[in-house]
């Protein structure tokens, strides 16, 4: 997998989380808040990843 691909990815898990946090947020559900933090969590490792594999 290259670094633009876990970049993109990367992109897509944090704007998933952003959306499932504020949603969460505005219906009072932690539940929901929490799955949005995790892919937040898990868009920011793979951009982390995407980064190494460009500085190889």
């Amino acid at each position: 997998m290259s670094g633009l691909s876990d970049k993109l990815k990367s992109t897509v898990n944090k704007v998933k989380g952003e959306t499932k946090d504020q949603v969460g947020n505005a219906k009072n559900d932690p539940h929901l808040q929490a799955e949005g933090k995790v892919n937040k969590l898990k868009g920011n490792l793979q951009d982390g990843i995407g980064k190494l594999k460009n500085n190889r």
